[in-house]
């Protein structure tokens, strides 16, 4: 079959991957430029400018209410190797970790990034500020210059990031909701600002089946504490917002807990949430509960697990602050093209939860 879209048809060219049963579809070719000083800059852009195009790329039919994606941009600082803008089906966040794993095993394999074979480490400009993404590289991988036309492409599975500055932002605070009644809950930034509350408190099961129960509950939980939180970030206005609720319980398999991160607009998240391990590891510095390279693994709904570390504590804008590395797996699970006939009363998507 030799059939093309015409040429005014946008056309936009994803790799789809995952990250612990995540997708991210990342966006490689057919995307408008996004102009802008800072990533921050880009991301106002894009939403004000370019939003009918994420909600095709998101949105049923092209995609579905946990979809998940990655706008690749030029990095904007000198040292940088790219920037990126992640989406979902409210918007654009400002980090994500699963995101930044899955981009350490796609950039290299399809040749967007050339590895050091010494020294393997992807600089990532986000909205959140710097990134850096180390891929665990195995065997005799890039030995042949990764160059993927000669089909040389590196077997990468596993990445580690550090991430940007994590810290507590209160504990033990208490609110008042309409199923649940009195809620306890903390609040940790890891990238994104995360109410973290306890699933078992609130007669919630972190299983698959209790995915629309835990969208419900995420939903209304976050309403209420944002209205009441007053979040604020050190230096951008853009990022003072409650991206999501971190629901947590006793693991099943060999990790230290399994959490179910909801966010944007009662996306699920099948992996443990980098960004949201990246704050567990903050409040339970704050707390005195983890050492200074002590690993802590979390579990996801589907069983996945991301493994987080504090590689250093330092004084962040008046706060003490972790500096987290976070290690999980990612793979490659297609190609994709994706077209908008200008006809169809479908073509920006539309979103059933």
């Amino acid at each position: 079959m030799n059939w093309s879209p015409p040429d005014e048809w946008p056309r936009i060219r994803t790799i789809e991957s995952h990250t612990g049963g995540e997708p991210l579809r990342v966006v490689v070719d057919g995307f408008p430029d996004l102009p802008g000083e800072t990533i921050l800059e880009k991301r106002r852009y894009a939403q004000l400018n370019h939003d009918d195009l994420r909600r095709a790329i998101m949105f049923e039919p092209r995609g579905h209410a946990d979809m998940y994606g990655a706008l690749l941009t030029d990095p904007v600082t000198d040292d940088g190797d790219i920037g990126v803008l992640f989406t979902h089906n409210a918007g654009h966040s400002t980090m994500c970790g699963h995101g930044v794993i899955a981009l350490g095993v796609v950039l290299p394999t399809i040749g967007a990034i050339e590895l050091d074979p010494a020294e393997p480490i992807i600089r990532m400009d986000t909205p959140a500020g710097r990134v850096t993404a180390y891929p665990r590289l195995g065997g005799d991988d890039l030995t042949d210059g990764n160059d993927p036309s000669n089909g040389d492409v590196p077997a990468i599975s596993r990445v580690a990031f550090e991430n940007v500055p994590a810290y507590a932002v209160a504990l033990d605070e208490t609110i008042e909701t309409e199923t649940f009644g009195t809620v306890r809950y903390d609040i940790g930034f890891g990238g994104a600002f995360y109410a973290y509350c306890d699933a078992t408190d609130l007669g919630l099961s972190l299983e698959p089946e209790s995915a629309s129960a835990l969208a419900a509950a995420g939903r209304e939980l976050k309403a209420a504490i944002a209205e009441e939180a007053a979040l604020e970030h050190p230096t951008d206005e853009d990022m003072e917002f409650l991206y999501g609720v971190i629901f947590t319980d006793e693991p099943e398999g060999d990790a230290d807990i399994r959490n179910v991160c909801v966010f944007a607009d009662g996306e699920v998240d099948r992996s443990p949430t980098g960004t949201g391990v990246s704050g567990h590891l903050a409040l339970r510095q704050a707390r005195g509960e983890l050492a200074r390279g002590e690993s802590f693994a979390v579990e996801s709904i589907v069983g996945s697990v991301f493994t987080g570390r504090v590689n250093d504590v330092r004084e962040h804008h008046g706060r003490e602050a972790v500096i987290p590395e976070i290690e999980g797996e990612a793979y490659i699970t297609g190609t994709n093209t994706i077209t908008v006939d200008p006809r169809d009363p479908f073509g920006e998507g539309f979103f059933i939860r």
